[in-house]
This record gives structure tokens, sequence and C-alpha cells, in this order.
């Protein structure tokens, strides 16, 4: 293994969260305001994943004030503290960005029964 991929190995989180596209998250991510650190908690609907290994990203959006709001988050981030799913979401697609043209109930995602 090169030097490049064990220092990658070394970064990644042993229990990284098991997120799924349609699932709404609640992120809890670390904010550096000076010299504080708190911890803010970003909650919406994953949309998409990227990438892999230590580059691997997740997308979670959001309606506020009426305003849509996506955040890309790292998986492996130190900032990413904690990731929990309030509820699973049944989808047929990789990527639910159609969800950005939609208003409303049209907007959601159904529940899926377990």
């Amino acid at each position: 293994m090169d030097a490049l991929k064990q220092l990658a190995a070394e970064q990644l989180k042993e229990n990284a969260p098991a997120i799924v596209i349609g699932d709404t998250v609640r992120v809890h991510v670390n904010i550096k305001e000076g010299d504080r650190e708190r911890i803010q908690v970003f909650e919406g609907t994953v949309i998409a994943r990227n990438g892999s290994g230590i580059a691997e990203t997740f997308t979670v959006r959001r309606v506020s004030y009426g305003v849509g709001v996506e955040r890309v988050f790292p998986l492996h981030s130190p900032n990413v503290v904690k990731v929990e799913t309030t509820r699973k979401g049944r989808v047929r697609r990789s990527k639910l960005y159609y969800l950005r043209n939609r208003v409303g109930k049209a907007a959601k995602v159904k529940e899926q029964i377990r």
C-alpha cells in the first residue's frame, strides 16, 4: 500500500454512519466561531452520495423559511460529530435532485414500512 492510501485509511471513521438516499437525518456539525466551538444540528433529507473512501460526501436538503437549503457534508470529516437517522425513506432513485423542483407535499419522500 502506498503512503497516500495508508494516510487516507488512517483518517477513515471506523463506525461511519449508514446513510441511505431518501432518509431524513440530523447531522451534528462542529462550528467554530472565533475561539469558541459549538455543535449545530442540520436536519433534512439525504438527496445524494458522492465519491468513495476519504472523499465520500453526502448532500442534505431542507426547506427553511420557504427557501431550499442544501449542504454537502464530508462523511469522514472530524467536524461531523454524529449523524442520526430520524426516518427511513422509500425511493427508487440514487439521486433525488428532482426534489428541487417540487413544493409542499410533492417534495415529500414516502416513509419506508418495515
